[in-house]
């Protein structure tokens, strides 16, 4: 993919891909923030409570923050491909 200092973007064009690009990481990592901690909750409320409603939670959360993970990771990898394409035909 072209870099987009290599082109006839002006400056704002650049910084608003860069602005994207940036926005598009703190959004992958909120989803990765938010499935880490319904795994945590999942396994803390396995193992520290022994009543079969917080069990059963528990074993929601696991698959829930898999989830939540695995589906930031491919809205993250979706956008990038979007804003490479933008740039790609922004070149041309």
């Amino acid at each position: 993919m072209p870099s987009p200092t290599d082109s006839h973007l002006s400056l704002s064009d650049v910084l608003a891909l860069e602005r994207t690009r940036l926005a598009n990481e703190r959004t992958v990592l909120a989803y990765l923030r938010t499935g880490m901690a319904l795994l945590i909750a999942g396994v803390s409320l396995i193992n520290f409570f022994h009543e079969n409603i917080y069990v059963w939670l528990g074993v929601l959360c696991l698959p829930l923050g898999l989830g939540v993970i695995g589906l930031g990771w491919v809205r993250f990898r979706a956008r990038r491909r979007h804003v490479a394409a933008a740039v790609a035909a922004r070149l041309q």
